[in-house]
């Protein structure tokens, strides 16, 4: 039996950040089910930071976390998380309504993005066709993140401050006795007065196993794809390019380009792969806008980004089980939150608070809180 005060499901970054966080206050054992943490959707971002991304909870928690991220504490990585790369919402005829809009609430939170005409989308992009592209809306503060050193920074705190973490440890079954939590597994039976579930897609089956009420999370898949630039083009400086209402997406990735239709299609939870049809459709309308021919992919993947119905995180202890703790439904946002993430999480166990700086932009308890959301 490993015994802890807090055992914490799920080995993404979602659970890394919480065990950095609470290891140096409380003994911490983190369960990953598969062989290394990172494995699912943490391993396949796009590794974007934006602060225009997500509703105004989501916003709120990007910008809470934009110093950690820019300013990681001594030791938390060899090199910086963030790196400059923009991103480009462009349009065509028939969607100045739409750009319209989209500069007026994006520029309401970050005073940088800007209207960008024709001309200059061209010059950012320039594979850009001349005859489809009429404006666009740029966030020019928009950064890369270093999704790998961001969750083994995370890891590495925890490791530091005594935090356990246990590979090829599902969770398989979960009960609470005498005022504790057992999660057997694999590796051995786990003991714990506090359990976080971290489970990421498989958050709600975490919750069913331990006989807590689902709360509607719901996995849903997304596809990328790489593919080589034209010969002779350098893109590492474009922006991420992003099409009208988020229909595609493409940005430099190490020499090659990310391409993705930015689906959202509702799964089970799973070990998600690539859609030939979705990558197919990506491809098409990548093409359809920009000179980019695409004739071989090299690589494909998916990923799932977990939401609740209202798109918003779901943190807090469940009020139908002492002591069951929900850290899920970060959706697409999981990277450029997760210092907020892990910070609230900490305070709301050891103190029952939000953090004051967080608070500060407007993330109350009960935003995040299970019970704002209807039992399933």
């Amino acid at each position: 039996m490993t015994d802890a005060e807090i055992a914490i499901i799920g080995g993404g970054l979602a659970g890394a950040s919480a065990a950095a966080y609470l290891a140096p206050h409380r003994s911490v054992v983190l369960l990953e089910r598969e062989d290394q943490p990172g494995y699912h959707a943490s391993g396949r971002s796009a590794a974007l930071f934006t602060e225009t991304y997500g509703n105004a909870v989501v916003r709120a928690l990007t910008v809470a976390s934009r110093p950690f991220l820019a300013a990681p504490p001594e030791g938390f990585a060899e090199h910086p998380l963030l790196s400059p790369r923009g991103a480009l919402h462009v349009g065509t005829d028939g969607d100045e309504a739409w750009l319209a809009a989209l500069l007026s609430e994006t520029r309401a939170l970050v005073d940088s993005v800007r209207a960008v005409d024709a001309e200059e989308a061209r010059r950012l992009v320039p594979a850009l066709k001349p005859g489809w592209v009429r404006a666009g809306v740029l966030e020019p503060d928009a950064q890369d993140i270093d999704t790998h050193a961001c969750l083994q920074g995370f890891l590495r705190v925890a490791r530091s401050h005594g935090a356990r973490v246990m590979t090829r440890a599902e969770a398989r079954g979960i009960a609470r006795s005498g005022g504790r939590w057992r999660v057997d597994t694999p590796a051995g039976p786990v003991s714990a007065d506090i359990l976080v579930n971290a489970a990421g897609a498989w958050a709600d089956a975490v919750a069913e196993l331990a006989g807590v009420p689902r709360r509607g999370l719901q996995p849903k898949r997304r596809t990328a794809f790489l593919f080589a630039p034209p010969e002779g083009v350098s893109v590492r400086d474009w922006p991420i390019c992003i099409g009208p209402r988020e229909a595609f997406y493409f940005k430099p990735d190490a020499g090659m380009i990310l391409g993705s239709p930015a689906d959202e299609t509702p799964s089970v939870p799973c070990d998600a792969q690539p859609d030939e049809l979705d990558v197919a459709i990506a491809a098409d309308r990548i093409q359809a806008v920009a000179e980019l021919p695409i004739r071989r992919i090299a690589r494909s993947w998916a990923g799932l980004r977990t939401f609740a119905p209202d798109k918003t995180p779901v943190v807090g202890f469940d009020p139908a089980a002492e002591g069951f703790f929900w850290l899920a439904g970060q959706g697409g946002y999981g990277f450029q939150t997760a210092p907020a993430l892990g910070a609230i999480t900490a305070s709301l166990i050891l103190s029952g608070t939000v953090p004051n700086g967080i608070a500060d932009l407007g993330v109350a308890a009960a935003h995040l809180a299970p019970e704002r959301l209807p039992t399933a």
